[in-house]
């Protein structure tokens, strides 16, 4: 029997859950494809009986990029309340609880395939990535209850189960010879659909003091004269895995006398007509380009990358070990043994030695997530002649010995004047209001000023034209004055501008800690008049931890304890939040 997977990924795990999913249906008997939404023709859906959707929720509760067309489509008004009658599903969301809008792209789905005249399977999943066991504790569960209702749902014997989802691989490996044309470097550096555009960095400098704790990196980029982009629009850039990590993997394969090296030349072809060979790896590639541009080194492992280790391993207490972790009873110590000290892929190899030394080539295709892009909020116009970046340079320690390392911010840290990076100009999450007469209130502690650099530039540009603008209001935070005071020249020069109102919270700089939070509510009459009088929109970046919840304590506060209002601005878009975790 025919079932439709289809995912709306961002990052890569609602991608792997789907697969997972697609794995076990071949042991059911079921044929039919894996799929991003956006690469499924949507006419097809109301042709078919049997659908799965995991879908996970990014940015300020939107879907996810390569579902955004579908989406776009299954809203349409022209569509028949009875238009997918035949069409039985299960949705699976893939969420965070610390987000306001939790699980909303997986709810507005399964919404609106009721609507359109959908049956669902079983009820929809909410996985919550902060749940002790992470996403799996819902997963899980869902997905065994998806088999036991098929088999009560569709006809009688249709569904047996025959053989094990661990044995079921994606594609199969060609090795070919080292003579083999390889493939042109560049395509690997972006091995994606959209087309990339060249920038070149002229500048990378710290912007916090040596002596503070984290390194925030300010990085400039020249683009070509054809590009443009709006106030809000994100960067997506794509990583390499560094120098280090690279030889840490070709030494464990050396010290290991695996059957391959660097020079080893492959090629994958399709086993499943339903799971074709990703850009990645459609074309001829040697192990070295693989470790350096596709594999993630840095990725923790999930389960089915303990599944694989223990196929070929011949040590009765590591193979045990490794079900465990793989099975949904050790879940508990799997998220100690990972997820806790956030150890890697390469580390899980070091620990089990004994399934390290019968690694075959092919398993690693399976094991190795491809390293996804990651965005990053511009901090310019193009009118200023620079595309500018503020970024966090990620680096934190846990149990484990060495400290882990943001792959895609240290790349960016090590980054010399004069490199080329390839990347996507997106639209953000935010969008301003349209009449330039609203005022706009700006909220963006730490790195999340990044975008409102950009609004502000935008809005004086419109100014400097003849436009009459909306008051543009900023309330930055962070440590110290003295220590991570992002883009203080700007804030010199907009605290001397009488279009832009500034306050900064220097939580460190007293005895008491001063936060956004507070400066909003000393504001309390000057916003409320601009919020109720003159419909003001509230724009929100930053860290998803505490912040948001403070801030919009605080606005309820100023609207003098108005929830009902503040809801009433979130749902029109006159309250917004783009925050990261």
């Amino acid at each position: 029997m025919r079932l439709v997977i289809l995912y709306g990924s961002q990052t890569g795990t609602a991608q792997s859950v789907a697969e997972q999913i697609w794995r076990e249906s071949k042991t059911w008997g079921f044929s039919g494809p894996v799929l991003p939404l956006d690469e499924y023709p949507v006419e097809q859906l109301i042709e078919e009986k049997l659908a799965i959707f995991v879908v996970a929720t990014t940015g300020n509760g939107d879907e996810p990029d390569n579902m955004r067309k579908t989406w776009k489509f299954l809203l349409r008004r022209s569509l028949a309340g009875d238009s997918l009658q035949n069409l039985q599903f299960a949705c699976l969301g893939l969420g965070d609880s610390s987000y306001a809008k939790f699980n909303f792209a997986a709810k507005k789905l399964n919404k609106r395939l009721i609507q359109l005249g959908g049956t669902m399977i079983q009820p929809i999943g909410l996985c919550d990535d902060q749940h002790d066991h992470g996403l799996s504790a819902t997963a899980l569960p869902w997905i065994s209850e998806l088999w036991n209702n098929f088999k009560i749902s569709l006809p009688f014997n249709v569904l047996k189960k025959n053989g094990n989802s661990k044995n079921i691989f994606k594609w199969r490996l060609n090795c070919l010879a080292q003579e083999t044309p390889l493939v042109d470097e560049a395509k690997l550096k972006w091995p994606l659909n959209s087309e990339a555009i060249c920038f070149t960095l002229k500048e990378n400098r710290r912007t916090t003091d040596v002596g503070h704790f984290q390194d925030v990196r300010f990085l400039s980029f020249e683009f070509p004269s054809n590009v443009k982009w709006n106030a809000g629009d994100v960067l997506d850039l794509r990583p390499t895995n560094s120098d280090e990590q690279v030889q840490t993997f070709f030494e464990l394969v050396k010290e290991h006398n695996l059957e391959f090296n660097e020079n080893t030349v492959v090629k994958l072809e399709t086993v499943y007509d339903d799971m074709p060979v990703p850009l990645a790896y459609a074309h001829p590639v040697n192990i070295g380009m693989l470790a350096k541009y596709i594999w993630d080194l840095s990725a923790c492992p999930n389960q089915r990358a303990f599944e694989l280790l223990s196929l070929n391993c011949e040590d009765e207490m590591e193979k045990e070990k490794l079900e465990e972790f793989a099975s949904i009873e050790g879940l508990d110590d799997l998220i100690n043994y990972v997820n806790r000290p956030r150890r890697t892929i390469l580390e899980v190899l070091q620990d089990f030695r004994y399934s390290t030394s019968k690694l075959k080539l092919s398993i690693l295709f399976e094991m190795f997530t491809v390293i996804q892009p990651r965005s990053f909020s511009i901090a310019s116009m193009p009118s200023t002649t620079s595309l500018d970046l503020l970024v966090a340079v990620v680096e934190y320690k846990t149990k484990m010995s060495t400290p882990r390392l943001g792959l895609c911010s240290n790349w960016l840290k090590s980054l010399p004047i004069g490199s080329t990076v390839l990347g996507v100009i997106k639209n953000g999450t935010m969008t301003l209001p349209t009449e330039l007469a609203t005022p706009i209130i700006m909220i963006g502690p730490g790195t999340g000023i990044a975008p409102f650099r950009s609004v502000i530039q935008y809005r004086k540009e419109q100014q400097k034209s003849g436009a009459k603008i909306g008051d543009l209001i900023v309330f930055f935070g962070c440590r110290n004055k003295t220590k991570d005071y992002h883009f203080v020249d700007d804030f010199t020069t907009w605290q001397n501008e009488t279009s832009c109102e500034v306050f900064v919270a220097f939580s460190r700089d007293q005895e008491n800690k001063v936060y956004v939070q507070h400066l909003i509510t000393k504001e309390k009459d000057r916003l409320s008049e601009l919020i109720l009088k003159k419909m003001a929109v509230i724009l929100i970046a930053g860290s998803s931890n505490n912040m948001p919840k403070a801030v919009r304590e605080a606005f309820i506060e100023v609207l003098d304890g108005d929830e009902e209002y503040l809801e009433r601005m979130i749902k029109c878009r006159r309250y917004q939040e783009e925050t990261w975790s």
